[in-house]
């Protein structure tokens, strides 16, 4: 008897590797080096949350686990011709950025918000005047990151999100009242300190890895210049440049 399933089992392995070798010998299953190519397949069965997909469907999936995305942002802006600068040099690479425009500066110059939202860069508040939040002037921050958003608004018709602090001092009631979210940074190569634009450059390649939000200015020439040397350095490493809201929420 025991021999008897020991040749029946025996069978039905022999007969499980011949379907296999069939089948792959058809196409049907991924060879060893159609899998070392990097070729992805999914086969969906039911209905995946995942991927989105219903009934049995086998599709190549796209990974996007090798695009290695940066933000580079810009405070205290727009300026007449800084930011002109920087948005032809933006436009020239392909590149979109963050500008946290201050309600001052956005009153003076709506036609440079106007073109950053053609454009296709990501606005967001920086204040209307660069106030700093201490702990008695909490309304009257409010007040000015409100002014701020009606200014915006009001040249792009859309509502802003994002909120860059001055300084980086913020309230999180804010983010419930105003239904704003705050962006800080992880690379500071404080750029408004220094006119050393191959140093500011340095700083920025040698400190930014992948999901990072860099902080800089576009008030300032050799800030202008070192972010757009800086990008090139970066892209030729890989990276893509994307707005904040993909790095804070994909």
């Amino acid at each position: 008897m025991k021999k008897f399933v020991t040749a029946i089992l025996v069978f039905d392995l022999i007969a499980g590797l011949l379907f296999l070798g069939l089948q792959e010998s058809r196409g049907q299953i991924p060879t060893a080096g159609e899998a070392a190519a990097g070729e992805v397949t999914a086969w969906a069965g039911g209905s995946s949350a995942a991927d989105g997909r219903s009934g049995w469907d086998k599709r190549d999936v796209t990974d996007d686990e090798d695009v290695r995305k940066v933000a580079i942002t810009f405070d205290d802006g727009p300026h007449p011709f800084y930011t002109e600068q920087l948005l032809d040099g933006l436009k020239e690479r392909g590149v979109h950025a963050t500008f946290f425009v201050t309600g001052a500066h956005a009153e003076l110059h709506p036609d440079i918000i106007k073109r950053m939202q053609e454009e296709g860069h990501l606005i967001g508040n920086h204040t209307y005047s660069h106030i700093q939040l201490r702990r008695g002037n909490r309304e009257v921050f409010k007040e000015e990151l409100i002014k701020t958003n009606e200014i915006i608004k009001e040249i792009t018709g859309e509502e802003v999100e994002f909120v860059r602090p001055p300084y980086g001092s913020w309230d999180k009631s804010f983010e419930k009242e105003l239904n704003m979210f705050p962006v800080l940074w992880n690379v500071d190569p404080l750029d408004w300190s220094s006119s050393n634009v191959s140093r500011i450059v340095e700083k920025i390649v040698n400190k930014t890895g992948e999901n990072d939000i860099i902080l800089m200015h576009d008030y300032y020439d050799t800030s202008v210049t070192a972010a757009l040397e800086a990008i090139d350095e970066l892209m030729e490493k890989g990276y893509t440049f994307v707005t904040v809201d993909e790095i804070l929420f994909d």
